[in-house]
């Protein structure tokens, strides 16, 4: 609810925007006739037309993501010419020009019918098309929103309840007559002004994405010990999102004196209702599994992707607590959201948890539509659901192992009537890539090599995107990092197209971890790792041996360095013996 208020006064405030120029005359063409055959009519065609662009355009972000990197740079350039109308009229009047030129046609036919309804209707239709210089940012977010969560009647109806919100206004000065059309005249010299700036803060966000800003900093941000003040943060957006949701007039008072008993109870509030599980492509040690068949089970539902160093990490616990607390009740369900397009290959995800050891439920979810289900936006991330169905409790991102295993013994103890028993805390014995990261000496993040989101790259060649290259490493500073040899870098990865071919990073962390695949024919690829430009010795990694000698087997993270010593800056090099390797994303501990 509170979404479509604030788009429904988004809408009345667009009356002080220049941009609603066009549609003046038309609406104050019908201030002397009755409102309900004049006006009102036109209102409401303008209404209707707005929100059918709004249902194209809902349509066009769900095509983007099926897209993938096509969609992504044609959101970018999509936005960039909605921030390009913002900041000049004279550019949205070029951009417009066809909307315009059609409602300036259905103007001038319904102009000699003032008294007919059909016309007035008509009009309207005119004036929606006319204001697609307004709807410009609006519209650019209703993409982005469809790109996320999929194209739905939801964004219709918030784009409907904008243009009711203009409508509104509009009405109010029609009503109000010729005093307020000269108020709003003289309101448009600061209309203007905030105009210009919404159109450089558009214009900058485009910049930030181009670039990679938006994944490559918060990707590095992920890997300070800023947990703590991430998950208040998130608790609050979560919590003022759910206190306006999913609550109705006739059970708001027993619902809400329902919720205040169980959280003296246990101290944990209701966050929401256990969302549906459909729409997974597969499930893998289980049959597909139900929100109703789980009622009366106390569910974790854990979102990861196998290639993911955090999920990595955060395994080893998930996996121990199924174990340690499956006869009391509690039912894992890992729910496998890809990253890459090589983790929606079923048979890497089946390879992936044979390796892994994982024995609870797993769902595909390829499409997204559990993700979606769940509002969720992070890997990983817990969702903890008591027996009757309600989520308790969520964290995101890897840590805070301690809470979450009391949050479990607490909601088991509730379904079973009594309190929580202090039964221990588990303990997994995390090796390799698993153990947890060593943050008092981490500086380096994480750094994607496909061009889509890759940062910090400095070969002097720069990146052909698509094209084979010779490429030179370079002198890299630290978290700077180049190719040699010939590549052909990628939207998600480069592949390496003769024998010979290396990666330098300058890193400084404990371990250095580089997401490879062995390419399209899946032959076996061998490397040789080499750091300050010697063997690695005791600094190994659990994929290669002292020697720096390894080999590409299939698709996933390997883990190539681990510092026996102390941490101190170094540069990595990993050379490949054999052509078509494809590298994705270094990540650090």
């Amino acid at each position: 609810m509170i979404l479509f208020t604030i788009s429904y006064l988004a809408g009345v405030l667009t009356i002080i925007s220049p941009c609603i120029l066009p549609v003046l005359p038309f609406v104050f063409s019908r201030a002397g006739q009755p409102f309900s055959r004049s006006a009102l009519p036109m209102l409401l065609g303008k209404v209707v037309t707005f929100a059918g662009v709004a249902t194209l355009a809902a349509v066009g972000g769900n095509w983007a993501v099926e897209a993938n990197a096509i969609g992504r740079y044609a959101a970018i350039a999509l936005l960039a010419a909605f921030g390009a109308t913002l900041l000049s009229p004279r550019i949205a009047a070029v951009l417009t020009r066809p909307a315009v030129a059609l409602g300036d046609r259905l103007s001038r036919r319904a102009a000699g019918q003032k008294g007919n309804v059909g016309a007035s209707f008509l009009l309207g239709v005119a004036t929606g098309l006319l204001w697609a210089p307004c709807a410009g940012p609006i519209l650019g977010l209703v993409l982005t929103g469809a790109a996320l969560h999929g194209a739905n009647v939801q964004t219709t109806l918030l784009l409907t309840a904008y243009a009711a919100g203009a409508a509104t206004s509009l009405a109010m000065a029609v009503l109000a007559g010729g005093r307020v059309f000269a108020a709003m005249k003289r309101s448009l010299g600061v209309g203007d002004r905030l105009r210009q700036g919404a159109g450089v803060a558009v214009l900058a966000g485009v910049i930030a994405i181009a670039l990679g800003l938006d994944t490559g900093l918060l990707a590095r941000l992920s890997y300070a010990r800023t947990t703590g003040l991430e998950q208040a943060l998130l608790d609050r957006l979560h919590g003022d999102a759910v206190e306006a949701a999913d609550k109705t007039a006739s059970n708001r008072v027993a619902q809400a004196a329902d919720d205040a008993r169980r959280t003296y109870r246990s101290g944990l509030p209701v966050e929401g209702t256990f969302p549906s599980l459909d729409g997974a492509v597969e499930w893998l040690n289980s049959e597909p599994l139900t929100a109703e068949q789980l009622r009366g089970k106390v569910v974790l539902v854990d979102f990861w992707t196998y290639s993911c160093i955090n999920c990595i990490r955060t395994i080893p616990y998930v996996r121990a607590w199924a174990e340690k607390y499956r006869d009391r009740g509690l039912v894992v369900i890992g729910v496998h959201a890809p990253e890459f397009a090589f983790e929606k290959r079923i048979d890497n995800v089946k390879r992936a948890v044979r390796d892994f050891r994982i024995g609870y439920p797993v769902a595909i979810d390829n499409d997204f539509a559990i993700w979606r289900a769940f509002g969720n936006s992070y890997w990983p991330a817990h969702y903890f659901i008591d027996a009757e169905g309600r989520i308790r409790h969520h964290h995101f991102g890897e840590g805070d192992y301690e809470q979450s295993e009391r949050v479990i013994q607490k909601l088991l103890a509730e379904a079973a009537g009594g309190r929580a028993a202090d039964g221990g805390l588990v303990r997994p014995d995390a090796t390799g890539a698993a153990a947890a990261p060593d943050i008092a000496n981490l500086q380096s993040g994480e750094d994607y090599v496909g061009y889509m989101r890759a940062g910090n790259f400095v070969s002097p060649e720069g990146v052909a995107a698509d094209e084979p290259r010779d490429y030179t490493v370079g002198k890299p500073r630290l978290n700077q990092w180049g190719l040699a040899g010939n590549w052909t870098v990628r939207a998600e990865q480069a592949t390496l197209n003769r024998s010979g071919g290396a990666i330098t990073y300058r890193f400084s962390a404990r371990d250095l971890h580089l997401v490879l695949g062995p390419g399209e024919d899946g032959k076996k690829v061998r490397f040789q790792v080499k750091v300050d430009g010697v063997a690695p010795g005791p600094d190994h990694g659990s994929d290669i041996d002292s020697a720096g000698q390894g080999a590409v087997t299939e698709t996933r993270l390997y883990q190539l360095v681990r510092q026996s010593g102390e941490v101190r800056e170094r540069t990595f090099e990993i050379r490949f013996l054999d052509p078509g390797v494809e590298a994705f994303v270094f990540t650090f501990g």
